[in-house]
């Protein structure tokens, strides 16, 4: 569903990625992990249009969006659930998932689709009419991924969705993760510094070090590989 072929990227004078090649097959799980720094942000922000590469091709579907516009990348199913959140603080939790649904024109499948992240997640609709801002991180993580769903994507990239949230929350969102990939059918590339969690719920991995992909192969092989336990599991 997604290739990406020797993409270049940089920020003036300092070179982000270099060379980064990567596959995501349709309906699958893959993570990108690795140390602060590496470019899996960067990666994510390429694929999704935010920057633009220096060099290589971003072939989502079989077309090249490497040079096209965010909200042209979004009409084409493909949305980004950012670092941080960023949700509007000042809109309700019902407001920001609205936001998410600004391309969509059926209503009775935008009301739909609200009732089906309410389901994922039964505490955005305790705090439905309540403003983002005042929101937990993990309550405003679930909102920014069911913002992205009221997108109606094919393709979701999450970026760091453990980041700054409590273990017990974190838990339930990885859940609903591997959940929204089989009730959905959706498509996820999973950057995630916690790499026990995103070797678990995937089925392929990239280990993407200083801007160059390291190393790659099955989850369950990187999640056993010596080298990658010593630098990112921990052991």
């Amino acid at each position: 569903m997604l290739t990406v072929k020797d993409l270049h990227v940089s920020y003036g004078a300092i070179k982000a990625l270099h060379g980064v090649s990567l596959e995501v097959p349709q309906g699958s799980i893959v993570t990108l992990i690795g140390a602060n720094g590496a470019g899996k942000s960067t990666t994510l922000r390429a694929l999704s249009g935010l920057v633009k590469p220096a060099s290589g091709k971003i072939l989502y579907e079989g077309r090249d969006i490497a040079r096209s516009a965010p909200h042209r990348i979004v009409a084409q199913g493909l949305c980004h659930v950012p670092e941080g959140r960023m949700v509007f603080a000042n809109l309700t939790v019902h407001e920001n998932l609205l936001m998410g649904a600004y391309l969509q024109r059926d209503r009775k499948w935008i009301a739909t689709q609200t009732e089906y992240v309410f389901s994922l997640f039964p505490r955005l609709k305790e705090r439905e009419n309540q403003s983002a801002g005042t929101l937990s991180g993990g309550e405003q993580q679930m909102l920014a991924i069911g913002r992205a769903l009221l997108g109606r994507p094919k393709f979701l990239m999450l970026d760091e969705p453990s980041l700054g949230i409590a273990p017990l929350l974190v838990k339930t969102i990885f859940e609903r993760i591997v959940e929204i990939n089989r009730e959905q059918g959706l498509t996820i590339l999973l950057v995630e510094q916690n790499a026990n969690l995103a070797l678990e719920v995937s089925s392929y991995a990239y280990v993407l070090e200083s801007g160059s992909i390291l190393l790659e192969g099955r989850s369950s092989e990187l999640k056993a590989n010596p080298e990658v336990r010593a630098a990112y599991l921990g052991a």
